[in-house]
């Protein structure tokens, strides 16, 4: 994107930017071949082998763990509604607000993502060591409050304060934002934090797929994650960059989108906290 974003602004808008679209067919591919490399779980494979696959699963899941479902999804608005501000509403409130070329913000996201390829997985080696529930938690509330120091930074109107804001947005710890007052002056050294820290979204993201399978049983857990996470998109990512824009429309502050991310970190916590931690348990009983 970032590349083809070079062309001429009339062209990269009429068919330009759907050139890394069309790209992508390629890491579909990719992705296709790693899901058949993959063997079934020994659960899953133990339900087929004894004949206990559900022919309606989605039906079932409704049926039976219909709370695991809303909890699921309530549980993802945290991660789910800020991801989408902070990687897509950026560009218009970047370009259109602050005046910044939509190149420098695109690095900047771009520079977020290589650091969540290290900060997931290691998310989720924390989360086996604490419990998912715990780290899905401290992720949610560190959520919450960064959103404030995000767009503090964003309105500085500095560029390597901008660019700081959009990199740690994805993953920033609360006690970074404390250092980073202290030691602006030595711009590399709180970026050398940063990949040492845990960071909001990551903590949430790393532990959340197995947080959210376990909560349901056996034969109806794919259903049922899935149907979680679909409603979530649903419910919060998908509106969350319109309703930001309206936010800021009519508050003309973008501390309202914080207090809007703050309420999404509220929700997913009280969600969180009502959901079960199967962390070291079994989960290969029945449960539903």
């Amino acid at each position: 994107m970032l590349a083809f974003s070079q062309i001429a602004a009339d062209q990269f808008l009429s068919w330009g930017w759907r050139v890394p679209f069309l790209l992508s067919i390629i890491l579909v591919g990719i992705g296709l071949w790693i899901r058949l490399s993959i063997l079934e779980t020994p659960i899953f494979a133990r339900l087929v082998a004894e004949r206990r696959i559900e022919r309606t699963p989605i039906v079932e899941v409704i049926k039976r763990q219909p709370k695991e479902i809303i909890l699921s999804a309530l549980a993802r608005t945290a991660e789910q509604a800020p991801f989408y501000i902070f990687t897509a509403f950026v560009f218009a409130y970047g370009v259109g607000t602050l005046k910044v070329s939509r190149d420098f913000l695109l690095v900047a996201v771009l520079a977020a993502s290589v650091l969540s390829f290290f900060t997931i997985p290691l998310s989720g080696h924390l989360s086996d060591r604490i419990g998912r529930r715990n780290m899905y938690m401290l992720g949610a509330v560190t959520t919450g409050v960064f959103g404030f120091i995000y767009f503090a930074l964003l309105d500085s109107g500095s560029l390597a304060l901008i660019f700081l804001a959009i990199f740690l947005a994805i993953f920033l710890a609360i006690f970074l934002a404390i250092f980073l007052a202290i030691f602006l002056a030595i711009f590399l050294a709180i970026f050398l934090a940063i990949f040492l820290a845990l960071i909001p979204h990551d903590m949430m993201y790393g532990p959340q797929a197995a947080f959210i399978a376990e909560s349901f049983t056996g034969r109806l857990r794919y259903s049922g994650a899935s149907l979680g996470y679909q409603f979530a998109s649903v419910i919060a990512g998908g509106p969350a960059p319109l309703i930001a824009a309206w936010l800021f429309a009519v508050y003309h502050s973008a501390y309202a989108i914080a207090g809007y991310i703050l309420v999404c970190a509220i929700l997913s916590l009280v969600a969180a906290a009502l959901m079960k931690d199967y962390t070291g348990k079994d989960i290969a009983a029945e449960y539903a």
